[in-house]
C-alpha cells in the first residue's frame, strides 16, 4: 500500500539556507537587523537561534533583539525559558509586560473581555503592535516564529497578531523538523519537548484546542498534497492508529472526546487547511526556500 512520504532535512544545510534568506532580506530592505518575540517555546527559540547565528556568521553589525512580552496568563517558566535561550545565544533582550496595555483596551473593546477566545486574539494583536513598533523605531524588521504545520497546515495563528511579521524564517519546517533543528542548534530539551501552547487563554494548550497533535497535522497535510483522499487517510495505517491513540490521550487528560472518529479528525485538519489558505491570501510574509528531502 502506498504510504504518505514525510520529508527530512540536513540541519546544517537548512540552517544556512534560512540564515542566507534572512540576511538577503535584511540587506534588501536596508535595515540593521530583526526583532523577535521570545515566548520560551521551541518555535520562537529555534527562529531566534537560526537568525542570531546567521547575523554572527555575517559579522557586519546586524543585530537580533528579543522581546519577552508576558501577560498575566503566562507562567513564570515561559519568561525563564525565553531568557535562557537569549542568554544561550547571546541575544540582547528585554522583558516588556503587557498586562496594563491589555487592560487599557477595556476602554475601546470591552466586548473582547467577555470571551477568552477574543481576548486571546486581542493579546496576540497587541504583541504584534509592540513588536512592529519596536522594529520601526529601531530600524529593524519583525522575524516571525510560525512553523509549517501551524501557519500553512491549519492556520493556527492570529491574523494581524502573530501572523503580522515581515519574514517567516521557519515556515518551511513542520513541528517535527523544528524540534530536530532545535536539537541540532543546542536548544535545551525541556524547551524542545515543552507542550505547545499559544498562552492566550487560561490553561490553554494546542492539543486541548485542536483535539490532535502536530504529527497528525503533518501527515494529513502531506497526504492531501500527495493526492490521498480523506477516506484513504482515515483508514490508512499511518494515521488511523495515531489518531485513535491521541483520542484516548485526550479523553484521559480532559475527561471527554473532542472528536468521535478518525474521519472527523481528518476532516477537521482539512477544514482548517482551507482556512489557512484563505489566511495566506490576506497575509503571506516572505519565506525561505529550503531543501526538504523526500
Amino acid at each position: 500500500m502506498k504510504k504518505i512520504r514525510l520529508p527530512h532535512i540536513d540541519c546544517e544545510t537548512v540552517a544556512n539556507e534560512i540564515g542566507d534568506f534572512v540576511l538577503q532580506t535584511v540587506q534588501k530592505v536596508n535595515v540593521n537587523g530583526c526583532v523577535i518575540g521570545l515566548s520560551g517555546g521551541v518555535d520562537s527559540s529555534t527562529s531566534a537561534a537560526v537568525v542570531k547565528k546567521a547575523f554572527d556568521r555575517h559579522n557586519d553589525g546586524l543585530e537580533l533583539v528579543g522581546y519577552i512580552l508576558p501577560s498575566r496568563l503566562n507562567a513564570g517558566a515561559d519568561r525563564g525559558d525565553a531568557e535562557t535561550v537569549a542568554g544561550l545565544f547571546g541575544i540582547r533582550h528585554e522583558v516588556v509586560p503587557i498586562e496594563t496595555v491589555v487592560e487599557a483596551y477595556r476602554a475601546s473593546n470591552p466586548e473582547a473581555f467577555d470571551s477568552d477566545y477574543h481576548r486571546g486574539n486581542m493579546i496576540s494583536r497587541i504583541r504584534a503592535t509592540v513588536l512592529n513598533t519596536k522594529a520601526s523605531t529601531e530600524g529593524k524588521i519583525v522575524a516571525g516564529t510560525g512553523n509549517r504545520d501551524e501557519d500553512f497546515g491549519i492556520g493556527y495563528y492570529t491574523l494581524f497578531g502573530d501572523g503580522a511579521v515581515h519574514i517567516s524564517p521557519i515556515a518551511g519546517l513542520s513541528k517535527r523538523l523544528v524540534r530536530e533543528m532545535a536539537a541540532y542548534l543546542g536548544i535545551p530539551d525541556n524547551i524542545i519537548h515543552r507542550i505547545p501552547s499559544a498562552g492566550l487563554e487560561p490553561d490553554q494548550s494546542d492539543f486541548k484546542d485542536l483535539g490532535y497533535k502536530y504529527d497528525v497535522v503533518e501527515l494529513v497535510s502531506e497526504g492531501h498534497q500527495q493526492g490521498f483522499s480523506p477516506a484513504e487517510m482515515s483508514t490508512g495505517e499511518q494515521i488511523a492508529p495515531l489518531v485513535k491513540e491521541q483520542m484516548e490521550d485526550y479523553r484521559a487528560k480532559f475527561g471527554r472526546l473532542k472528536f468521535e472518529t478518525v474521519e472527523a479528525v481528518v476532516a477537521d485538519v482539512l477544514r482548517r487547511h482551507a482556512v489557512a489558505n484563505r489566511k495566506v491570501e490576506i497575509i503571506h510574509p516572505p519565506t525561505p526556500e529550503i531543501s526538504l528531502i523526500y
